[in-house]
């Protein structure tokens, strides 16, 4: 870079679920390969790309408020380009709304044409409001920058896409049919992050327990994890979200026999009422769910589970409402992420008579959260005492004087400790427990 040239920054915000994030850190590195720096530094910014996310009318009216923000910094920095990505371009009918609406974008895709944002940043040099929104995946998912380099964590898509058609979810709609990786891709991939520092990889997919079914010979999410758990510079496999209907007996055993593989099961409840999880389109009754909390608990007593559940879905009764409460008693959650049921067009469930009131499904919502916090609180003031292996992941975000890192149950605990020990593995003491922190000392 000569003097006269000017380094190029690029602004990449993302919203939504860790499938989202993994977007833009392709994003990301795709500008990175075209000569652009990462930066967080949006007024000097020559390009922000927004990935965005569409799943609940909250993030959707959070995304269109950064976008009219960012029309204003486009005013002052006319030279700025924007580029807005992800799964909310990708609804039908969306675009053209969109572009009504936010005249200064200069890129529009959507997320089955990741590998062509090189292409279209080069358009923008010399056309306006360029828009490419595939409606299904033209292109090996090979083909585009993976996964991030150098980093003590990483996302490694493993599958894309969803078969399950829940009747609230928009996902199947926006992001395809599932289309399941090639192992021998998946393995090279988390060598080369592993050979590059990478201490944790998370493996990725909207339902991971269905990866490789169109496989033959039969290649399953067992069989990917033990091959993953042999990767010998790894210390750590995790892996989201896990389907309950999908959860088999060989993949629990799988993670019972494992080494680096965590204990930790994102396993979405959504409701705890058969009524409504018919309506929801979700494949399993809330006996079959409890049947397979029971056999995580007999082959991993230690493991935490955490779960997703949807409070007011249409035609709720305070009965269906008191058997969700009833489900969060019995399995005992480390962790829920709550919503309340918000509509997406394009989904069968908005279309559902007995729509509730926004007032009750606050109401519940708050009840739920006051029952989870309890249980999340309980649990974590039974960990008092006794020791666990942490990774660490460097400094508190909230208190930088101390270190930070996660039992392999996922569960946050902050430390003193000396900067020499992050990315590795360490023993703590818990000594004291909040509702969503521990802190723990370091054995000597």
């Amino acid at each position: 870079m000569t003097l006269l040239e000017k380094e190029k920054k690029v602004v990449t915000i993302t919203y939504g679920c860790q499938m989202s994030e993994r977007d833009a850190e392709t994003l990301t590195e795709i500008t990175r390969q075209e000569g652009y720096t990462s930066s967080n530094d949006l007024e000097n910014a020559d390009l922000v790309i927004v990935n965005t996310c569409c799943v609940r009318e909250s993030a959707e009216n959070r995304i269109l408020g950064k976008i009219g923000e960012l029309k204003k910094l486009k005013e002052r920095n006319p030279g700025l380009k924007i580029a807005i990505s992800g799964c909310m371009v990708q609804q039908p009918g969306a675009l053209e709304r969109l572009q009504k609406r936010a005249p200064h974008v200069d890129i529009w895709t959507g997320t089955h044409n990741l590998h062509d944002f090189s292409e279209l940043l080069h358009r923008s040099e010399t056309e306006k409001r360029i828009a490419e929104i595939w409606q299904e995946s033209h292109q090996t998912m090979e083909s585009t920058p993976l996964a991030e380099k150098g980093k003590l964590q990483a996302n490694v898509n493993i599958m894309y896409g969803c078969d399950n058609f829940c009747s609230y979810c928009i996902v199947p709609h926006v992001r395809g049919r599932e289309r399941s990786r090639q192992p021998q891709d998946i393995i090279r991939e988390i060598k080369a992050l592993a050979a590059n520092g990478c201490k944790e990889v998370t493996l990725l997919g909207q339902n991971v327990n269905s990866y490789g079914k169109e496989f033959d010979p039969t290649f399953d999410f067992a069989d990917l994890l033990q091959e993953v758990d042999q990767i010998s510079e790894l210390l750590r496999v995790r892996f989201i979200t896990s389907h309950p209907k999908d959860l088999s007996d060989k993949l629990i055993m799988t993670i019972a026999r494992g080494d680096k593989l965590c204990e930790h099961f994102h396993l979405p409840l959504q409701s705890g009422s058969n009524s409504i999880l018919e309506c929801m389109n979700r494949q399993y009754t809330r006996e079959y769910y409890l049947s397979r909390v029971r056999k995580i608990r007999e082959l991993l007593p230690q493991a935490t589970l955490t779960t997703d559940i949807i409070v007011g879905f249409p035609g709720e009764s305070e009965e269906d409402f008191e058997q969700t409460l009833e489900m969060i008693n019995s399995v005992h959650y480390s962790q829920a992420f709550t919503f309340m049921y918000s509509k997406r067009s394009g989904t069968s469930a908005a279309d559902m008579p007995d729509q509730i009131p926004l007032d009750i499904k606050k109401r519940r919502l708050q009840r739920l959260m006051s029952v989870q916090n309890e249980e999340s609180y309980l649990l974590r003031q039974s960990m008092i005492g006794k020791r666990y292996e942490i990774l660490v992941e460097g400094p508190s975000k909230t208190n930088p004087n101390r270190l930070t890192g996660r039992t392999r149950g996922n569960i946050l605990v902050v430390f003193n400790g000396l900067p020499e020990v992050i990315g590795s593995l360490v023993t703590l003491k818990i000594v004291e427990a909040g509702s969503w922190t521990l802190v723990g000392e370091l054995e000597n």
